[in-house]
């Protein structure tokens, strides 16, 4: 029950930050998703669309991950280990997201000047 909890304060978390960034980003048409090295744009998508990618990957995650929680016991000396790889896993995918949002502001930055 607490991994569930834990996903959805995680999947809350994230699409609130993708709603104020969707606010700061609301001129932009459409968001790079994919980069090369030299800063490149590789792949584009709608701004809602861009947007939304994280959290739902996050929610679809944190969804499997507290059905395989509440159905499979986990090895002999790893039971207290759910909630903090549900924490960590939650702190990865809105890390993940935050630098999207970064690389996206900093890509768009640097094609306006």
């Amino acid at each position: 029950m607490a991994s569930a909890l834990i996903g959805i304060l995680f999947v809350s978390v994230m699409v609130c930050v993708a709603l104020k960034a969707n606010r700061r980003l609301q001129k932009e048409d459409r968001l790079p998703m994919q980069w090369l090295l030299p800063n490149e744009v590789v792949l584009s998508a709608s701004r809602p669309a861009a947007l939304a990618f994280v959290p739902a990957l996050a929610f679809l995650s944190f969804a499997g991950l507290t059905i395989l929680s509440l159905y499979t016991q986990p090895r002999p000396g790893q039971e207290g280990m759910v909630i903090p790889a549900m924490l960590a896993i939650g702190f990865v995918f809105l890390g993940v997201q935050f630098f999207h949002i970064w690389m996206v502001e900093r890509t768009i930055g640097q094609s306006r000047s």
